[in-house]
């Protein structure tokens, strides 16, 4: 039997890894601009929660959670997205007595068993924002404007941000049944899903991608058109607060999203670039769920960004992100002098340099070659003349004509000075090193 990574999951390289760090740490960074903490939840829980806070009727757990029973008999699911699990621990740690609003940021795997497509994984990455007690439109502006920041920060262009109100669950039950009235005609042309939904959910109807019902759906009454006067008021001032911030935005009547706890606003950050259209990030209000998972009625609102689709967002736009950082330096060794070698990597490391030396008795040219392929910017040889005198002769390998006669013990200053510099500011340092050098053995 071939060992493979299971379908819908992959390996990040290493030569990927600086980019999802680089995401990581400036989403965690804005995050914390606006007051945001970061907080760890399980990767599994209780089935339950999930049954009770994304919701019974929905897709994620009728038909893609990964469900099992533990040694004790007890049904878990391993997390399909990360609200849930942190309203559970919003409730179990007491975060209610926290001065509100309470504002929490996660960054997590997750899992759903779906059709694995470009940008889909079973197993996938998500930023999320989560911000409980404040009920005005206010916070919702505020969470759309750190993500905007955000992808401003990135460099991420050509998006636009779409917006939308569903409702509470007062205007939607009657709005419900104005939806129901119009699909009955037409259920026969609805896919097999979505006439499970209009038992079940009819406002998924809305949301789904199949032509024909899309096809339907176009001229169906929509929810933003059917609000009672609290809602209307709600989504006007959320309207009101992102003109007031300067953000631009569409009022997308056909936005639902794809979970049960969603109230009032919802929104979409959606890509406008050929050939990668599609939502990068979505969210909204969910002022019931608390309350569903058994906690007190206590507003909420945030959102959950996927980080495969941004970064391949940030490919198709071709937006540089950092790349592994090679070595500065790496040490030739030549003779038995391999031990001394060892310990002089470990004071360069120890000082803060990037450093590199044989550890397979390579030919010198072998460690040549090698040193040019790990891309270290500069190369010494040590060897028993090196020993004997104390000082080498440090090479840059990007530049010609760039060398210096360095005294091991001047190794680990010089090296971390040179370390990542401009090539002019390297070529100075190098100079006023070797000057200082020549007045001192004057």
């Amino acid at each position: 039997m071939k060992i493979a990574a299971p379908k819908g999951t992959r390996d990040i390289l290493p030569g990927e890894v600086a980019a999802w760090q680089y995401v990581e740490q400036v989403f965690a960074e804005i995050c914390g601009r606006f007051g945001y903490q970061e907080i760890r939840i399980p990767t599994f829980e209780q089935t339950g929660l999930f049954q009770r806070g994304v919701g019974d009727t929905t897709d994620i757990v009728q038909k893609e959670m990964y469900t099992f029973e533990d040694k004790g008999g007890r049904s878990m699911s391993l997390r399909p997205e990360g609200t849930a699990g942190v309203v559970r621990s919003f409730l179990e740690n007491g975060m209610a007595s926290w001065p509100s609003p309470v504002r929490l940021f996660y960054n997590i795997t997750a899992f759903r068993y779906e059709n694995v497509q470009k940008g889909r994984y079973r197993e996938f990455h998500q930023f999320g924002c989560e911000a409980f007690g404040a009920a005005g439109p206010v916070i919702d502006a505020e969470l759309i404007s750190l993500l905007q920041l955000y992808f401003q920060t990135l460099g991420l262009s050509h998006t636009s941000l779409h917006i939308n109100s569903i409702g509470c669950p007062v205007c939607r039950k009657s709005y419900l049944e104005i939806l129901k009235e119009f699909l009955q005609p037409h259920l026969d042309r609805l896919c097999a899903n979505c006439r499970e939904r209009f038992v079940k959910n009819p406002l998924r109807i809305i949301d789904c991608k199949e032509a024909d019902c899309r096809s339907i759906t176009r001229e169906a009454p929509a929810q933003l058109d059917h609000l009672c006067s609290d809602c209307q008021e709600h989504f006007q001032g959320l309207c009101a607060n992102l003109d007031s911030l300067g953000l631009d935005y569409i009022v997308d009547r056909k936005i639902v999203r794809g979970l049960d706890y969603y109230t009032r606003t919802v929104f979409e950050f959606i890509s406008e670039n050929v050939g990668t259209q599609g939502t990068i990030c979505g969210g909204g209000r969910y002022d019931g769920l608390v309350a569903a998972i058994g906690g007190p009625p206590t507003p909420g609102i945030g959102f959950a960004l996927g980080v495969e689709r941004l970064l391949m967002e940030l490919a198709a736009q071709q937006v540089q992100l950092p790349q592994p950082a090679p070595p500065t330096v790496y040490l030739a060794v030549t003779g038995s002098t391999g031990q001394q070698a060892a310990g002089l990597c470990f004071a360069l490391r120890r000082t803060g340099v990037r450093a590199q030396t044989d550890l397979l008795d390579r030919s010198l040219k072998a460690q040549m070659k090698h040193a040019g392929k790990s891309g270290a910017q500069f190369v010494l040889v040590l060897g028993p003349d090196e020993q004997a005198t104390g000082a080498v002769q440090l090479r840059s390998l990007l530049r010609e004509n760039v060398t210096a006669s360095v005294r091991l013990a001047d190794l680990p200053d010089l090296l971390y000075r040179l370390q990542d510099r401009p090539a002019a500011e390297q070529d100075k340092i190098i100079d006023d090193y070797a000057s200082a050098l020549a007045i001192q053995r004057e």
